[in-house]
C-alpha cells in the first residue's frame, strides 16, 4: 500500500493485542510510528522494532502523557498523518446483577477513563497536526458498539460512547480530517478486565472462549489480532479511502447477518 510510505502515525495502546498488530502492519507498509504504551516491558519490545518506531511510556488517560507521545512522535518524524486509538479494557461480561453496587462508581470511572476519555484526549492533542496534514483518525470499537451481550453494561456503554464520539469528531474535523473506526469481534488478545472489580485474568484468549465466539458468527471465524489490521490499513490510506469518513468497519465475522433459526445459511 504505497499510500503509507513516508506517513507518520501515532498509535495509543500499541504495545499488545490489536494495537501491536497495527503498529507492525503500519511499519510494514512504510510508515513511521509513534506509540503510547503504559507497560515498560512492552515499550522495550516496541523499541526493538527499529528506527521506524518511537515508543513512549505513558498513560493514555493522562493529558500530559498524550502530549508527550505526540511531541516525541513529531520530534522524531517531523509530522503526523494518522492517529490510531487502540487502548481498551473489557469488563469480563460483568452483567448488571453481578456488579456490586458499592464498586460501580470506581468501575465506571476506570472503564470510561480508558475506553472513552483516552480517545478524547488523544484526538484533542493531535487534531491541529492532523488538520495541517489533512490526515485521518481510526478508533477501535467492538461488536459491543452494535450488538448486546458482548460485555456487561459498563463495557457496552463505553463502546457506544466511542461510536458517538466518532460521529461527532468526523463532523467537526471535516473536510480536513477523515475519522473512522474498526469494530472487531471477540479476538484472542490479552485485553484485561477492571482492577476495580478484581478482574485480573484475561478471558478472551482462552481456547474455550474462542471456540464459543467462533460458534456465534456466521463466518465461523476465530480471530487473532492480525486478522483485523487490513481494515486499519485501508482507513489509514487516503489513496484507498479518500471519500470515507464517519464509517465503522465491522470485522466480526458477520454478526449483523446472523440468522434466527441458525447462525449461517449453509450450516
Amino acid at each position: 500500500m504505497a499510500g503509507l510510505n513516508d506517513k507518520v502515525a501515532l498509535v495509543t495502546g500499541g504495545g499488545s493485542g490489536i494495537g501491536r498488530a497495527v503498529v507492525e502492519a503500519l511499519v510494514g507498509e512504510g510508515a513511521k510510528v509513534g506509540v503510547l504504551e503504559l507497560s515498560p516491558e512492552k515499550v522495550e519490545e516496541l523499541e526493538a522494532l527499529g528506527d521506524s518506531v518511537k515508543a513512549v511510556r505513558g498513560d493514555a488517560t493522562s493529558l500530559e502523557d498524550n502530549e508527550k507521545a505526540f511531541s516525541e512522535t513529531v520530534g522524531a518524524f517531523d509530522r503526523l498523518d494518522v492517529l490510531v486509538c487502540c487502548v481498551g479494557l473489557w469488563d469480563n461480561q460483568a452483567k448488571l446483577k453481578r456488579l456490586p453496587k458499592e464498586k460501580i462508581d470506581e468501575a465506571f470511572d476506570e472503564i470510561f477513563g480508558v475506553n472513552v476519555k483516552s480517545y478524547v484526549l488523544a484526538t484533542k492533542v493531535c487534531a491541529d497536526a492532523l488538520i495541517e496534514s489533512e490526515g485521518c483518525i481510526v478508533y477501535t470499537l467492538s461488536n459491543s458498539a452494535f450488538y448486546p451481550d458482548g460485555g456487561g453494561p459498563l463495557y457496552m456503554a463505553s463502546k457506544f460512547a466511542v461510536r458517538g464520539l466518532l460521529v461527532e469528531v468526523a463532523y467537526e474535523l471535516a473536510p480536513k480530517v477523515r475519522v473512522n473506526g474498526v469494530a472487531p469481534g471477540g479476538t484472542a488478545t490479552g485485553i484485561v478486565g477492571l482492577k476495580s472489580l478484581d478482574q485480573e485474568e484475561p478471558m478472551l484468549a482462552s481456547p474455550k472462549m474462542q471456540e464459543a465466539l467462533k460458534s456465534i458468527n456466521p463466518l465461523q471465524a476465530e480471530f487473532a489480532a492480525e486478522d483485523h489490521v487490513g481494515a486499519y490499513l485501508y482507513l489509514a490510506n487516503a489513496k484507498l479511502s479518500k471519500g470515507v469518513t464517519g464509517v465503522i468497519i465491522n470485522s466480526d465475522g458477520g454478526l449483523g447477518v446472523r440468522g434466527l433459526s441458525k447462525v449461517a445459511g449453509l450450516l
